[in-house]
């Protein structure tokens, strides 16, 4: 795996951004825009899943950063709950929830298989470079 040095080279993080923007997407129009406690958890989740890997990342230390990405492994799983909740209320569309909730899932996916790999590898981060 080559070296990262910007979160936003992250392959995992790209596609939380994508998520994060679809979910924005559907909280500024429709039912959604009015329903303003589900509209801001949801808000606050996706936006979660892609701060906490920024985070974990920016710490550069390796059980910091699959750390935070559990957190943002939680926040994905809250927000499939609330697409849950946003398809039963009726905000919406069941074409609308198949679509974020694939996308949910394959962030998760990709998260948890990151975490797999850090926890396998020799990499310690640059923070801890020079400890023995």
């Amino acid at each position: 795996m080559p070296t990262i040095n910007r979160f936003e080279d992250l392959e995992v993080w790209k596609k939380a951004r994508v998520l994060t923007n679809d979910i924005h997407a559907i909280l500024i129009s429709g039912t959604l825009a009015t329903d303003y406690r589900l509209r801001d958890q949801m808000n606050g989740s996706s936006g979660s899943i892609m701060d906490n890997i920024t985070e974990g990342f920016e710490r550069d230390g390796k059980a910091e950063f699959i750390n935070f990405l559990s957190y943002s492994e939680g926040s994905a799983g809250e927000l499939r709950s609330q697409l849950y909740r946003s398809l039963d209320w009726k905000p919406i569309s069941q074409e609308m929830f198949n679509d974020l909730l694939a996308k949910t899932i394959e962030v998760s996916k990709m998260i948890k298989g990151f975490m797999d790999y850090l926890k396998m590898s020799e990499i310690k981060g640059t923070k801890f470079k020079d400890r023995v």
